[in-house]
Formats: structure tokens, C-alpha cells, sequence
């Protein structure tokens, strides 16, 4: 049997030549990850000076991982921090900095300033003290000994506008509130109490930038999202209230108010895409029902009942209903006078009801607060034309039709009126001629709005049994394009064993 213990003991003598390998072999890796962590912080100083942030802090963000106990490596990416904007990344690495080299007096000011911007006063003080007690060089001790007198009179500031507030004295409170929010930027709590005083005061536009702000410095500001909402429905951006909502409710899906409010949102805003989807088909009817329902809806909210009915004003004159649509119109008009989409409609809607000179009005008014609309020019020169045109014969006056009439109420008409004017139930010869002329004019009439073509160009404001509306047209008889009133005439139809008899002179 071959004894151990030589072995044993020769293992045993190399224990001490073993553990000085590890230890310079760790000795190594140690020098090793050194030169690595500081070739990344100078890297990352070379691109923060170049402004190049986003990779300066790459090269940051592996020097504290290369090194958790290096103070620099989490300085110098508070800086990048700062410099991007990102203050609240940038407080957890000053802390840091503080705790594993507390007489670092730049982070603890630093600290304490960012402290001060955020509004915790108490907090920012102790830094500026502790700094004030580290035996500072004069630039650090000016900066400390300023920044903890302005922290001292941001609390008063913060103390009157409060009690003005209390006292709902918002104006007075928002000037004591713009001083602190000067120096404190980023705090919230200045800023919500600053943007409720807006509301109070009717200014929405202020409160929203306030809103805004607190939702982006406050990770879970649920509130700032709801008053969002809230305030973009009011304002009639439907659009936007549910955007903002939604927010609330990734942040908080049992949010009782968000989760109410977002249901009353999103049922007005179905309405009202619903409505506009209607319009696109030019289901104007349909449309005009949506939009009733938005009123019934929204009946406390006037910016929905304005919309509506300009929105209503629209589909009316698109549906040729001009008598329905010039009052729906000319409310509309009263909450915004200068409304050009609203004029031109109207403007529409008082041609169909053959008013040219309040279309001409109308449309006039519209180009003065646009200019260059296309749409506006064109409208006008119609409206002029068709003022002309009703001045001279119209067709559909002539038949005792309206202009959105369909083609066999306008048959319909004429042969009562022809059987009505015909020459030959005349006897005196002056009669017999005022009979003709009328007769002529009928039957022009019933050629010309049964003309697809031709009505649509005595619609534009064109006569086209007009020689001088047409392009080398000449003379004035009654006899254009080869017509001829009297040819194959019988008003009562074939079969009827009536005829006329027709002699001139």
C-alpha cells in the first residue's frame, strides 16, 4: 500500500506559490479594468465637450459599470444629465458622488441647487449649510451663502401665495407664484397651484403649459392628465381631451374620474367622427342627425353646439336645402362672425334660395379674411352672374319651379303652362303675339332645364339661349341651336285627340 502523505505534503508546499498567482493574476484584471474605466471617462469628456451627450453617456454609463466605487464616473454623468435635461437622473448620481466622497463640496452645491429648481427648500438648505461648514474656497462660499438666502425668500413667496389662494385671490397669487417658479423651475406643486389659478381665471391657454409641465416632472401626475382632458373638452378638442385622457389611464386604469370622463369623451367623439364619415359619403341627412345628437349631448357645452351647427350650416348647403340652412347658417355665424367656411355656405345656401345680392355679401365678407380662396373667387363670380341672369329671364321663375327641382315636375309644369300660352287660344292679334313670346319662353325654359349640360350652365350663372353667353354667338331671335318651339307639340301627350291650331300673323 503506497503511503499519501508525500504527496500531501508536496501540495501543501505549493499552497503559497498558488495564492501569490491569484493574487497577481487579480492584480491584473484589477489594472486592467482601471486603465479601461479611465479610458472611458476621458472618451466621455472628449464627447461631452464636443456636445455629443447621447454617446458621452454611453462611455459614463460603462465607467460605473467598469467601476461602482468611482465618485468621477458618476459626476461626470450627472453633467451629462444636467446638460440633457434629465434632472431627475442626474440627483441620484450626485447622491451617490456625496456618499462615497462626502467633502466633494461642487456636488454637494450642485445637489443642493438642483434641490432648490425642483422646490424642496428644506433640502436644498442643508446642502448649501453643509457646504457652508466644509471650509469652502470664496466662489463656493458666495454660491451657498446666495443660493440659501433666495431658498429663505422662495419660502415666504410660496407662503403668501398660498393664503392668497386660499382666499381665491388667483391674479394676486399667480404674481407671487410666477417669483418662485423663476428660481424653482421644476417645481411641481408651484406649478399646479399656478395652473388651477388659471383656470379659475378663465385663462386656459396658460393652464395648460402649467398642466403640461407637471405631467412630465411628475412621473404619475394623474391629476394634470385629467385636468388636461378636462380642459382640452371644454375648449371643444374632443381629439385631444381623449389623447390626454388615455394618459391618465396607462398611468392609473381604475382612475375613477379619468375612467368616467373617458367614457363621455369617447362616446362624443364616436358622434362627431361618425358624423364627419357621413359627410365624406355625402350622406348629408344622416350627417345632420349626428350632429343634433352632439347638441343633445354636449347641451352645457357651447363650443360642441357651435360646431354642430356649422357643421349642420355645411350639410344643409351641400344638400341643396338653402331655405333650411341660411338660419342654421346665420346662428353659427353669431358665436364667430368672421367664420369664412360658415360665409361661404351660407353664401351657397342664399344662392339656392335665389337671394344673389346676400350670397354676393356673403361671399365678399369671406374673401376679406381669405384672400387667396379659390373657392371664395369663383363663388363670387357666380353669384354676380346669376344676380345678372335674374335680372334678364329666369328659367325656373318662368315655369314656377325651384331650382332643386326634378326633371318631371318640370315637364309636369310646362305643359300646364304651354296649354295655358299656346297662340292658338288667343283670338286678338296683340294677344295672340304677348302669347307667342310667352309661349317661346315656356318652351325655352323646359329645353333648357331638361338639358342636363344646359341647366348646368344656366345654374353657374350662363344663359344658353343666350347668343351674347356664348362663345361666337350672334343675333337675338328666339331661334338658338336649331329649336323650334312648336314642332310636334302636344302638351297633353300622344293619344290625347287634341291639336292646336298655330297661324302667325
Amino acid at each position: 500500500m503506497v503511503s499519501m502523505r508525500p504527496m500531501a505534503h508536496k501540495v501543501l508546499n505549493y499552497v503559497p506559490f498558488l495564492l501569490v498567482l491569484i493574487d497577481l493574476r487579480y492584480e491584473g484584471v484589477r489594472c486592467e479594468n482601471t486603465a479601461t474605466v479611465e479610458s472611458h471617462l476621458e472618451m466621455g469628456k472628449k464627447l461631452l465637450a464636443a456636445g455629443q451627450l447621447a454617446d458621452a453617456l454611453s462611455h459614463f454609463h460603462a465607467a460605473v459599470d467598469g467601476d461602482p466605487r468611482n465618485y468621477m464616473a458618476y459626476y461626470r454623468r450627472a453633467t451629462v444629465y444636467f446638460a440633457m435635461g434629465k434632472s431627475k437622473s442626474a440627483l441620484p448620481d450626485l447622491s451617490k458622488v456625496i456618499e462615497l466622497k462626502p467633502d466633494f463640496t461642487a456636488a454637494v452645491l450642485q445637489r443642493g441647487n438642483l434641490l432648490l429648481k425642483q422646490g424642496k427648500l428644506d433640502e436644498a438648505e442643508v446642502d448649501f449649510k453643509r457646504v457652508l461648514n466644509s471650509n469652502p474656497n470664496d466662489k463656493d462660499e458666495k454660491e451657498a451663502q446666495s443660493q440659501l438666502r433666495k431658498s429663505d425668500e422662495i419660502q415666504r413667496l410660496v407662503a403668501e401665495a398660498r393664503a392668497l389662494f386660499d382666499r381665491k385671490e388667483y391674479s394676486s397669487a399667480v404674481v407671487y407664484l410666477d417669483k418662485v417658479i423663476e428660481t424653482c423651475a421644476w417645481d411641481v406643486d408651484s406649478r399646479d397651484m399656478r395652473a388651477e389659478c388659471f383656470i379659475q381665471m378663465g385663462e386656459m391657454a396658460k393652464a395648460i403649459t402649467d398642466l403640461k409641465a407637471t405631467s412630465k416632472l411628475r412621473s404619475d401626475n394623474t391629476q394634470a392628465f385629467y385636468k388636461l382632458s378636462s380642459i382640452y373638452y371644454h375648449l371643444g378638442d374632443h381629439q385631444t381631451s381623449l389623447d390626454a385622457v388615455r394618459e391618465c389611464l396607462k398611468l392609473d386604469p381604475d382612475h375613477k374620474q379619468c375612467f368616467g370622463h373617458y367614457k363621455h369623451v369617447k362616446k362624443l367623439s364616436k358622434l362627431i367622427q361618425s358624423a364627419e364619415e357621413f359627410i365624406q359619403q355625402q350622406r348629408y341627412g344622416d350627417a345632420v342627425s349626428k350632429y343634433e345628437s352632439v347638441m343633445k349631448t354636449e347641451p352645457d357645452v357651447l363650443q360642441y353646439t357651435q360646431q354642430a351647427k356649422e357643421r349642420i350650416c355645411h350639410c344643409l348647403s351641400k344638400d341643396q336645402q338653402g331655405p333650411k340652412a341660411i338660419p342654421v347658417c346665420t346662428e353659427a355665424l353669431e358665436f364667430d362672425p368672421n367664420n369664412v367656411n360658415v360665409l361661404k355656405d351660407r353664401a351657397e345656401a342664399y344662392l339656392q334660395d335665389e337671394e344673389y345680392e346676400k350670397a354676393i355679401k356673403d361671399f365678399e365678407s369671406a374673401g376679406e379674411h381669405s384672400e387667396n380662396d379659390r373657392q371664395i373667387k369663383e363663388g363670387l363670380d357666380r353669384a354676380k352672374r346669376m344676380l345678372k341672369q335674374s335680372q334678364k329671364r329666369d328659367y325656373y321663375k318662368i315655369l314656377g319651379v325651384k331650382r332643386t327641382a326634378q326633371k318631371k315636375e318640370i315637364v309636369k309644369a310646362y305643359r300646364k303652362l304651354a296649354q295655358q300660352w299656346h297662340p292658338d287660344n288667343f283670338q286678338d292679334p296683340e294677344d295672340k303675339k304677348k302669347a307667342e313670346k310667352k309661349f317661346i319662353d315656356i318652351a325655352q325654359a323646359k329645353e333648357v332645364l331638361t338639358d342636363p349640360e344646359m341647366r348646368s350652365k344656366f345654374d353657374q350663372g350662363e344663359d344658353p339661349m343666350d347668343p351674347e353667353s356664348q362663345q361666337g354667338g350672334h343675333g337675338h331671335g328666339h331661334h338658338f341651336h336649331g329649336f323650334n318651339p312648336f314642332q310636334g307639340f302636344n302638351p297633353f301627350g300622344s293619344g290625347s285627340g287634341f291639336n292646336f291650331k298655330f297661324s302667325h300673323g
